[in-house]
């Protein structure tokens, strides 16, 4: 993909009304340098933006009529499995050889050391309700390690992306390609967090209680549904922080590296990686603060 100079913003009179715009940085080349690497994020692309026209365009209208209903969750499962079959079936096409760990099942350990860590659709009770906040999230791993990739925000007309070593960049209603960059230094209690709530109402009833003790302390709370892209909205500069417990690997493991690869720092309990106890993605200035208060309630 080309990399060269990115464009100049628009003028703020002609940006008003509309969504925040990503913050941009120094421009640093948006090609990987390691060819095995320029394949699994071109690989990584065509899956995610197939699985996501699959279920931007194959989605009911009138989805969310009966929400309550056993039929409509049956179709949005239907749905999710139909798009982890797309792009592990366009994976093993192209890359026999690769492992696979799917949301909905697909688990296969391969013989090149690369293994894809895929979820279909993020954000399910979003795209339920024809809410705009749900994506396909790609990783490409190697050797362990996240080396690629790719989140696609369908109903955001967005995609965003990293390689390791090689920044984090996005594509949307702009012109070109756009480098990410988590935002500036800001005190705690001037960041925007975003969370999110397990499906069990017992651990729900706990996180609600953290958000409780811990929005005094912020400048606010924001819930958007998708892990994925709140861990990208991070990178975006749209927020200062996320948290969140329960986390699965494929909730996580491409917005983690695309956070990271914008300037963010992730983890999960102190001196740990994020995990499903806990997996954190914030600004420099913001993560250790944000840290040890989630430590100190119980998080």
């Amino acid at each position: 993909m080309p990399g060269g100079l990115l464009p100049r913003p628009r003028p703020a009179s002609r940006r008003r009304g509309r969504r925040q715009p990503l913050r941009v940085r120094s421009p640093v080349t948006a090609a990987p340098t390691d060819p095995l690497h320029a394949e699994l994020l071109a690989l990584a692309h065509e899956a995610g933006r197939r699985a996501g026209e699959l279920l931007r365009d194959g989605r009911p209208a009138d989805l969310a009529v009966a929400a309550t209903k056993s039929s409509p969750i049956d179709v949005v499962t239907e749905m999710d499995i139909a798009a982890e079959k797309l792009i592990t079936g366009l994976i093993a096409e192209r890359r026999p050889d690769d492992g696979v760990l799917g949301e909905e099942g697909s688990s296969s350990a391969g013989t090149s050391g690369v293994r894809w860590v895929i979820d279909p659709l993020d954000g399910t009770v979003n795209y339920l309700y024809g809410l705009p906040t749900w994506a396909v999230s790609i990783a490409a791993e190697q050797d362990g390690e996240t080396v690629a990739g790719v989140v696609v925000a369908p109903m955001r007309g967005e995609t965003y992306h990293a390689v390791r070593g090689g920044g984090a960049w996005a594509t949307g209603a702009w012109e070109g390609e756009r480098a990410l960059s988590c935002r500036s230094a800001a005190p705690l209690d001037q960041a925007l967090v975003s969370t999110g709530f397990n499906y069990v109402a017992e651990v729900r009833a706990a996180q609600a209680e953290i958000a409780r003790r811990l929005i005094p302390l912020v400048r606010d709370i924001r819930r958007g549904g998708s892990a994925a892209i709140d861990l990208c909205d991070v990178a975006a500069g749209r927020l200062d922080g996320y948290f969140e417990r329960g986390l699965h690997p494929w909730d996580r493991a491409a917005g983690d590296l695309i956070a990271r690869e914008a300037g963010a720092v992730t983890g999960g309990r102190p001196g740990q990686a994020p995990s499903g106890e806990l997996a954190i993605a914030a600004t420099p200035a913001v993560f250790e603060p944000l840290q040890k208060l989630l430590a100190e309630f119980g998080a």
